[in-house]
């Protein structure tokens, strides 16, 4: 790690990706060179990753890893088993309350584990800071191992302070629960620990308009350039709305849905990839379409993501269906990716904790200031596999009859590549034929 900073120092340009330079930002600004420029690349996630970063995170699992990288310098089994056992002892009170908000103060079972945590490191860290050796290896483990503690010591002690402007909640599962605090407004951290001290560029191919305001950059502190596109949308893409569909609400429209694939499919001879906001909805779609079809349907239980990608590149009619996690990062080129379907409008799970909290904060405004930016921005994402290079033609079926009725709808649509748009299934079953003949 210490000669990587060093090399890091002494290079013209630095690559790293966003969540470490969160955690740059977190620690103060002292993992990372001094730099006078940043680039931060896909930066429609950039309030999501600092989210995660700037606050705290304890998880039973960090201090198993602790332990580890103390025991390379200290030689005392009492307190190398005394920090091993902290993960049993934060995971007990945290198991029961995965996916949900905390409130504060803590419940006293995990008041006395985050205490019983901060006594055992702080002795830890006495017992380091003892430890003298003219050897430079011997040194360096101990500097790591004292960076290590003190940082899981300050995520302790944030916890279990008063800390108005975060929110509480533990994610994970039963069995690896993880406490995050987050802060409800990543602007300060961003003001202090970047805009102040760098200039930086900001690219996407989709950027809420929202966003500056999200990350704490003022209007007249930002300076907009659209680029355009080098992709023919117009001529080479098509997006269909099937605004025929039951409300996603209804309980017809699942059946709806399945119908509407499996034509879909049908007319594109697989070469289908189709996206799903949930893996119930995901699991349920293959099974009710895979005995109506010819074509190959993978899903991403099947495979990991780079061999079931892989896959689909390599036999045009195979149709992989697939869940949040193919949004994004998916590039097929050419006619084996001649059709993306996309269930539903990718709107963000109403209890997601954090979520929750920032749209208490906001009020009324909070569903155009935080769901529909966000929905917005995961179609274009979602609809951005199709056309990834200026040969690529096809559709875009997007089977929530909201993206065609909701006052809404517009903002959405705005937010999308420039394609035709159609409501016919006629139309895109001849456009489909065009194309992959």
């Amino acid at each position: 790690a210490e000669q990587a900073r060093r090399r890091a120092a002494a290079a013209d340009v630095i690559v790293v990706n966003t969540h470490l330079y969160g955690l740059h930002v977190g620690s103060g600004n002292v993992i990372l060179p001094a730099h006078d420029v940043v680039v931060f690349d896909e930066a429609h996630v950039l309030e999501d990753v600092m989210s995660d970063t700037v606050g705290a995170q304890i998880a039973p699992g960090r201090f198993v890893t602790l332990a580890g990288t103390v025991r390379r310098i200290l030689d005392d089994p009492a307190q190398i088993t005394g920090v091993i056992e902290l993960a049993d002892v934060v995971r007990q009170p945290l198991c029961g309350h995965v996916g949900k908000r905390l409130p504060t103060p803590y419940p006293d079972d995990l008041q006395d584990a985050l205490l019983t945590a901060r006594g055992r490191l702080e002795r830890v860290q006495s017992a380091l800071g003892a430890i003298e050796s003219p050897l430079e290896d011997a040194r360096q483990r101990k500097l790591r191992a004292q960076i290590m503690t003190g940082r899981t010591m300050e995520h302790l002690d944030l916890a279990l302070a008063d800390h108005p402007g975060y929110v509480d909640f533990v994610s994970g599962s039963p069995e690896h629960p993880r406490l995050e605090i987050a802060p409800l407004d990543v602007a300060p951290a961003l003001r202090e620990g970047v805009w102040t001290r760098c200039t930086a560029v900001l690219t996407s191919a989709t950027i809420p308009a929202s966003l500056p305001a999200r990350v704490g950059l003022a209007a007249d502190q930002v300076d907009v350039a659209d680029v355009g596109s080098p992709f023919d949308f117009e001529h080479h893409g098509l997006l269909y709305c099937a605004a025929h569909l039951p409300d996603p609400r209804d309980a017809r429209y699942r059946d709806g849905v399945h119908d509407e694939i499996t034509a879909l499919v049908h007319a594109a001879g697989g070469r289908t990839l189709a996206l799903f906001t949930s893996w119930k909805a995901m699991d349920l779609a293959a099974a009710a379409v895979r005995p109506r079809v010819d074509v190959p349907i993978l899903t991403q239980r099947d495979l990991p993501k780079p061999a079931l990608t892989a896959r689909f590149a390599g036999d045009e009619a195979t149709c992989v269906f697939a869940t949040a996690g193919f949004f994004q990062g998916v590039d097929v080129p050419g006619r084996t990716l001649s059709l993306v379907i996309i269930d539903r409008l990718p709107f963000p799970r109403p209890d997601d904790p954090l979520l929750s909290a920032r749209r208490e904060l906001l009020g009324p405004s909070a569903f155009s200031q935080i769901d529909l930016p966000r929905a917005s921005m995961m179609l274009a994402q979602a609809a951005g596999r199709l056309i990834r290079t200026a040969d690529d033609r096809g559709v875009v079926a997007v089977l929530d009859r909201r993206l065609a009725t909701a006052r809404y709808r517009w903002d959405v649509v705005r937010a999308l590549p420039p394609m035709r748009r159609t409501k016919d299934r006629a139309e895109v079953t001849a456009f489909l034929s065009e194309i992959t003949r």
